[in-house]
């Protein structure tokens, strides 16, 4: 029997549902080779400020580092909007990816045969996609200092934001793709604005220092305006794409939706050591909150990289796969990847049917 402690931060939301079934989902698998996950909850985002008055307390931030591994839902909404940066709810994720140092963020783009027609493009553009993302997660221009917005006259304002990579921040996520890269098709592109930024120039010549010890790889260099462009006009050129922290965080969106929604990409937060903090990319949908209207999947199989990343649990993650698969492939979808004639059900029923398939 293995044992393993949880925290789990649904957050605000839609987070507060799809990170619930994908918690119990992730325990009834476990159950299936002797393994317990003991969940213990903590407040982060807009529940954590309306509750203490910061978006990530001391409390969680010490509640995550004693623990195995985090499963995270979503932060933010309208409610907290007018608040000061530094007091918003988004604050609570950037907390974690630093104080944790969750340095790498994985989001890999999966576009199951049973989801092609959800897609935004042809079937033949997007069939057999399988791309992941790394962005580096705990530096760049969300990080960088000083960050404010300043007075220069009555009449005029300034806002300032500062983007800085020291070379090994760059070098050991540039060599974590290559690793990445190295157990699936060995291509690993690598994107920047190298004709622009200075940032860019140094990531780009790190990388071609890394590559010198990955001979077996190929790697390639995109400006990250062409690689918005690539993605949408031939994604399945890209295997493993690396790049900075604003970049990975727009192009994995865009990438998300290849596959039919964001609500069915999951990601991974890892650090050195196997640690990692496991969330769906989306966000908290305010439009939909509470209606059990969410898709759960990117949650489920956030639980599923949990596994397969921070615990070597290779053979949970398995079941959980399997059972999403199972899910989709018998016409199961959520309104937002329902199409004509698949089956419409909620955020919880989704989660039902998945459960029962976990534990066939």
């Amino acid at each position: 029997m293995k044992e393993f402690n949880i925290a789990l931060l649904p957050g605000d939301g839609v987070g507060e549902e799809v990170a619930r079934v994908a918690s119990s989902i992730l325990q009834s698998a476990g159950k299936k080779f002797e393994v317990i996950f003991n969940f213990k909850e903590a407040l982060c985002g807009g529940a954590a400020i309306d509750s203490v008055g910061q978006p990530l307390p001391d409390e969680t931030l010490e509640l995550c580092k004693n623990s195995d591994a985090v499963l995270f839902g979503a932060v933010g909404g309208p409610k907290w909007d007018d608040l000061e940066r530094e007091r918003r709810p988004e604050q609570a994720i950037l907390g974690l990816r630093k104080g944790l140092d969750l340095y790498a963020n994985l989001r890999p783009a999966v576009m199951f045969d049973s989801l092609v027609d959800s897609s935004s493009l042809k079937p033949e553009i997007v069939r057999g996609l399988d791309l992941l993302v790394l962005r580096e997660g705990v530096s760049g221009i969300y990080f960088g200092k000083p960050q404010h917005i300043e007075d220069v006259s009555p009449d005029e304002q300034r806002a300032v934001d500062t983007m800085v990579y020291h070379s090994s921040e760059i070098r050991r996520i540039v060599k974590l793709g290559f690793e990445l890269a190295a157990v699936r098709k060995k291509k690993l592109c690598s994107v920047d604005k190298e004709n622009v930024l200075y940032n860019s120039r140094l990531w780009r010549k790190v990388a071609i220092e890394v590559g010198e010890d990955f001979p077996n790889i190929e790697l390639s260099h995109m400006y990250v305006d062409n690689a918005s462009m690539q993605l949408i006009r031939n994604p399945l050129q890209f295997d493993v794409v690396v790049t900075g922290n604003m970049f990975g965080d727009i192009l994995s969106d865009a990438a998300s939706m290849l596959t039919g929604s964001i609500g069915m990409l999951a990601s991974a937060n890892l650090g050195d050591g196997g640690f990692g903090m496991f969330e769906p990319v989306h966000g908290t949908a305010p439009d939909i909150a509470g209606q059990d209207k969410a898709n759960p999947v990117a949650a489920i199989m956030s639980a599923a990289m949990l596994c397969r990343y921070a615990l070597k649990l290779p053979e949970v993650a398995e079941v959980i796969e399997n059972a999403v698969s199972e899910a989709l492939r018998e016409g199961y979808r959520t309104i937002d990847i329902h199409t004509p004639g698949s089956k419409k059900i909620s955020c919880s029923d989704m989660g039902s049917v998945i459960l029962e398939r976990v534990g066939e």
